[in-house]
């Protein structure tokens, strides 16, 4: 093999690893946002076996308007309590960003008597939700 058909052959195989990459990236970002939708669905329904099953044993979920930051047991010990404020609601979100293993969720909470914006980040390794934060942006949705 001459110089320049080695040089080819080289920058086909850098191109074809940067495309395999890439591929991979955007398949974990997919899998990602399907993670994040299955949660926003089950929290709409207060379903505490799919959250459970959503997050991860060592979940850190931090609520920062009320200051509180739970595990997983304490999260999922407060879905009753949750199931009767969601009643009747309606949640949307979009996916703002995702970078360095954080996606970025900008979400409105449509609650029967009143609606709230939240800029909301989630932490997703293993198809489980490792960390997740909370905090509102707007005490109405006309910003989504």
């Amino acid at each position: 093999m001459n110089g320049t058909a080695r040089q080819l052959s080289n920058i086909r195989s850098v191109g074809l690893t940067a495309a395999a990459l890439l591929a991979a990236i955007s398949a974990a970002r997919a899998d990602d946002g399907a993670i994040i939708s299955r949660w926003y669905s089950a929290l709409l329904v207060a379903d505490r076996t799919e959250l459970s099953e959503l997050l991860a044993d060592d979940v850190r979920i931090k609520l920062d308007d009320l200051g509180i930051v739970q595990g997983k047991q304490e999260f999922i010990a407060s879905i009753d309590e949750w199931k009767s404020a969601v009643a009747g609601a309606a949640i949307r979100h979009r996916i703002e960003k995702s970078e360095g293993g954080v996606t970025t969720v900008i979400a409105c909470y449509d609650f029967p008597d009143n609606d709230m914006l939240m800029r909301e980040t989630f932490a997703v390794k293993d198809n489980r939700i490792t960390a997740s934060s909370q905090a509102a942006i707007a005490e109405n949705c006309d910003g989504y």
